[in-house]
C-alpha cells in the first residue's frame, strides 16, 4: 500500500538486507534486464522460484515480441489487416486492457504507435520524414477491433501495426509476482526495465525504490518507500538519439508519430503493474498538467513527473504527505 508516503531527495540506493535468506538473480529477457530478489526458506526454493520467473518472462516474450517473426503478435501484425486473427486469451485480454487505457487517456496511450514507431532506428539515428508521418495520420487504437465471441483481432486499416512495448513488461512483472505468491513466496521484488512489482515488504520494512535522474545515470532524484505496490517509469533516456539538439526518443505522440515533448520522465505507482506501465507512457505524452489531472482522478494511483527543465512534480496523494 502507498498510504502517506514520504519522499526523500537522495542518491540511488535499493539496499537488500544482508541475510542468507535473501536471494537474487538477473537475466537479459524481453530486451531488458530482469532482476528478481526474494526471501526464501532455502537456496533450492529460491532457485526454483527465480527460474520460474525467468521462464515466464521468456514465454511472454515469445508470445508478444514484435521483433520475433514467430511470435503471436507478429502473426497479428502480418494478417489482421486482411482477416480476423484468432489469438490466445492472454494476448486478447492484454490488448483489451490496452484499449481500455486508450479510452481512459483519450488516445495518449495507443498501441498503434507502432505504425510510426517501427520506422525509427535509434541505434542508426534514423527517423521517418514528414511525408511518411503525414501518411500515417489518423491511425489510432479505434482501428483495432476485438471480437470476444471468436477471440480475434482485426485491423480496419492496412496501415495499422501494434506494439505492446508500453504494457507488456508491466504485464510480465505482474504475472511474475502472482507466480511467486503461488509458490509460497511472501517478500519479493521483480523488475523489468522501468517496471517494478513488489510482493509484500522487506520483512518489516518497506522496499525503497528510486526514480532515476533522467540526465544522470546511476543517480536517483527521489526515493519512495513502498509495500506491495507496482511502480513504472517512462523516460526519454531509454532509447533515443540526438540530432541538431533535438532528442528523438521512443515515446511517441500517437496522433503525430513524433516524440513527446515537455517531459523527461513519468512514474506511476499503483496496485497493478500492467496499468502503471501503460499509464506512465500516457502521462509522458499528456504532459505534466494533463497527466496530473488524470492520475489525481484515479483512486489508488499516484505519480511523479519531471519536466523538460528538470522540475519535479508529485500527485496530490504524495504532495500531501508529511
Amino acid at each position: 500500500m502507498i498510504g502517506r508516503i514520504a519522499l526523500f531527495l537522495c542518491g540511488w540506493s535499493i539496499a537488500l538486507p544482508v541475510s542468507a535468506a535473501w536471494f537474487e538473480d538477473q537475466a537479459a529477457i524481453m530486451g531488458t534486464r530482469i532482476h528478481v530478489a526474494l526471501w526464501a526458506d532455502d537456496a533450492e526454493q529460491a532457485r526454483q522460484a527465480i527460474g520460474a520467473v525467468f521462464d515466464e518472462m521468456r514465454r511472454i516474450d515469445a508470445l508478444m515480441s514484435p521483433f520475433r517473426k514467430d511470435s503471436e503478435l507478429s502473426r497479428v501484425n502480418e494478417r489482421a489487416a486482411r482477416e480476423a486473427v484468432p489469438v490466445s486469451a492472454e494476448l486478447f485480454d492484454l490488448v483489451r486492457t490496452a484499449q481500455a487505457v486508450s479510452r481512459l487517456t483519450q488516445g495518449a496511450f495507443d498501441i498503434t504507435f507502432a505504425s510510426a514507431g517501427f520506422r525509427y532506428d535509434y541505434r542508426r539515428h534514423r527517423r521517418p520524414d514528414e511525408s511518411t508521418l503525414e501518411t500515417l495520420k489518423g491511425v489510432s487504437w479505434r482501428m483495432v477491433r476485438l471480437d470476444p465471441q471468436t477471440r480475434s483481432i482485426r485491423f480496419t486499416d492496412p496501415r495499422v501495426r501494434i506494439d505492446l512495448g508500453g504494457i507488456a513488461k508491466g504485464h510480465a512483472v505482474e504475472r511474475a509476482v502472482r507466480l511467486l505468491r503461488s509458490r509460497g513466496i511472501r517478500h519479493a521484488e521483480v523488475t523489468a526495465g522501468g517496471d517494478t512489482r513488489l510482493l509484500g515488504d522487506r520483512r518489516g520494512r518497506p522496499w525503497v525504490v528510486g526514480i532515476r535522474d533522467p540526465r544522470t545515470e546511476g543517480r536517483a532524484v527521489v526515493e519512495i518507500p513502498l509495500v506491495g505496490e507496482a511502480i513504472s517509469t517512462s523516460g526519454d533516456y531509454e532509447r533515443y538519439f540526438l540530432e541538431n539538439g533535438v532528442r528523438y526518443h521512443h515515446i511517441l505522440v500517437p496522433a503525430t508519430g513524433k516524440p513527446a515533448q515537455g517531459v523527461r520522465s513519468a512514474s506511476v505507482i499503483g496496485p497493478d503493474a500492467t496499468r502503471t506501465d501503460a499509464l506512465s507512457t500516457a502521462l509522458f505524452v499528456l504532459g505534466v498538467r494533463r497527466g496530473m489531472d488524470l492520475v489525481n482522478g484515479l483512486p489508488g494511483y499516484e505519480a511523479i513527473m519531471i519536466d523538460s527543465d528538470g522540475r519535479l512534480y508529485a500527485s496530490q496523494g504524495l504532495s500531501s504527505a508529511p
